[in-house]
């Protein structure tokens, strides 16, 4: 009997020391959340002036760090490729969309079997991996119910998934909506910004009641502020009437108080485009069109920015925000699409609603990006600039803007690093191309240092970041769709006012040559120029050939 006791004892005891050695090493190995918004603005928070209120993100950058000289790829799938990944966004066979495979390397509308996701690698490292939202990174045949679904989330990772599969659709009525490997209908009161978020709070507390030992890498990949402008009412109902300075007053608060936020330091403002009218030359009817446009707009974020208040609370409740590293960043740059008629204002009974299928156009996306030129889909900075926040308590003890340059490729070397996750040469019989992405942990840690060269490239729009210097074209109208190079020095001019091509020639050819050389080595050319409804149409069309 005393041997009997003696020897539950000492199990009692290895119990404990496994218990507590489990909880050492989860204590060393950091939660993390990455929190993604779709077509998101660069000055679009509320601590940047923008006149939206997001209190929660604001704590997050008055706490944490913020980078200001941080890069997307310029669009949902190739950004979203990229980041998932750790490569350039044509290296992992997303060089455009979903929504086409052009039948070469480089462009077949998903990622690569050849490439790993964040989820994969972390796996290495004892991590739970879980995600909510926007997943996009699958051919659009194959997000059909009963389809090839080998690059869904839970194939590629995720221990759990909630979300859509597709890029676009309404908030109301998603149509790729689902949950694990399941295909799922929304239910009547279904608003998808508050689905994710509710599903992100229901999974984290179900992590903390059944896996609490473990650390978590959670993905929450927002759809908002992505067009249609969908909203509810109680969000919309707040931002009434606070737009109605319009567009250049905003332009204007926005880059004074990113001035005195230290996060425009040295920028110049740029110039309205010559296709947006001065907001005073507007009848009274066009204002109140307008205002309720970006009405909406506001109050996407505000729901997103909702959500991202209870993740903090949950976190502080079991004690975990000191120990999780959240970071917060967008996929592109303000979106000029037009969806949607004009319309008269006082007609409207419900802004917002499944009906309201509007976008808030190039006149309000030129406000989201300031003080940047162009938009989503342009390799300028309004295209491909995010503030990338980072905080965690126990590391960052001050808030503070760096100038750090980074990239979204980044974000798996420097995740690895931080948890000790072994990247594969080889998976499921696959072999693994090398991951492009330099770590920024130690700019994270207050040390900065030279990035080296960036390159981007969507729709023939090309780019290449060195350092200060930036050369950049807009695509031609035709093949080879080349346009013409500007050359800019971003340490003095990031707003891309005064192109220097004609002043820096041997700079001009070392960087072409640095982009023709990348182009060549990750599957970018020949480039493609055409526009979507083209690819699209095409891309139907072989499709009914090949079943013909």
């Amino acid at each position: 009997m005393i041997r009997l006791i003696t020897f539950c004892f000492a199990l009692l005891l290895l119990s404990c020391s496994t218990s507590n050695q489990d909880k050492n090493i989860k204590k060393n190995q950091p939660n993390i959340i990455l929190i993604m918004a779709d077509d998101m603005g660069f000055s679009d928070l509320g601590f940047m002036g923008s006149g939206i209120e997001t209190p929660n993100i604001d704590r997050l950058a008055g706490k944490g760090m913020v980078f200001n000289q941080f890069y997307n790829a310029g669009r949902c799938c190739p950004s979203r490729a990229s980041l998932l990944t750790g490569l350039y966004a044509h290296n992992a066979d997303l060089g455009w969309m979903t929504a086409s495979d052009f039948g070469r390397p480089g462009y077949r509308g998903t990622i690569s079997k050849n490439s790993v996701t964040l989820a994969q690698v972390l796996k290495s490292a004892g991590y739970e991996n879980y995600m909510t939202g926007k997943w996009h990174l699958t051919y659009d045949p194959n997000m059909e119910a009963g389809a090839d679904n080998s690059n869904w989330p839970i194939q590629r990772g995720f221990d759990k998934y909630y979300g859509v599969l597709s890029g676009g659709g309404g908030y109301y009525i998603p149509s790729t909506l689902t949950k694990n490997n399941e295909r799922i209908e929304p239910s009547d009161d279904f608003y998808l910004t508050e689905a994710i978020n509710n599903s992100t709070i229901e999974i984290l507390e179900d992590h903390f009641k059944t896996k609490e030992e473990k650390p978590f890498f959670f993905y929450v990949a927002h759809y908002a502020p992505h067009r249609p402008l969908h909203a509810l009412e109680d969000d919309i109902k707040k931002y009434k009437g606070k737009f109605s300075k319009g567009w250049d007053h905003f332009r204007e608060q926005r880059f004074k108080t990113m001035n005195e936020n230290g996060l425009a330091n040295t920028w110049a403002l740029s110039q309205r485009p010559a296709n947006i009218p001065e907001w005073n030359s507007l009848s009274d009817k066009e204002k109140a069109m307008w205002e309720m446009r970006m009405e909406v707009y506001a109050a996407q974020i505000d729901r997103m920015d909702q959500g991202i208040g209870k993740i903090i609370q949950l976190l502080e409740e079991k004690n975990e925000l000191d120990n999780t590293i959240i970071m917060f960043l967008s996929d592109n740059g303000g979106n000029a699409e037009p969806e949607g008629k004009d319309f008269n204002a006082d007609t409207i009974q419900n802004p917002g609603d499944n009906n309201f299928n509007q976008s808030y156009r190039r006149h309000w996306a030129n406000m989201s990006n300031t003080p940047f030129r162009l938009y989503k889909s342009s390799n300028h900075e309004g295209g491909i600039s995010t503030p990338l926040i980072v905080h965690w308590p126990e590391k960052i003890k001050e808030a503070s803007v760096t100038n750090q340059q980074g990239h979204v490729i980044d974000l798996m070397p420097t995740l690895m690093e931080l948890t000790g996750a072994n990247y594969p040469e080889e998976l499921n019989g696959n072999k693994i191309k090398a991951y492009q992405g330099k770590s920024i942990l130690s700019a994270i840690e207050g040390n900065s240092s030279e990035r080296g060269p960036m390159f981007f490239e969507h729709e023939a729009d090309r780019a290449v970041i060195d350092g200060k210097w930036k050369l950049v074209a807009t695509k031609a109208g035709k093949k080879p769709y080349k346009g013409k190079w500007e050359l800019y020095d971003l340490s003095a001019d990031r707003s891309e006012e005064n192109n220097l091509i004609e002043t820096y020639p041997e700079i001009t050819a070392n960087l072409e040559q640095k982009w023709d050389d990348w182009a060549q080595e990750n599957n970018v050319l020949p480039l493609d120029g055409r526009g979507w409804a083209k690819r699209v149409k095409s891309d139907v069309n072989k499709k009914k050939n090949r079943e013909e």
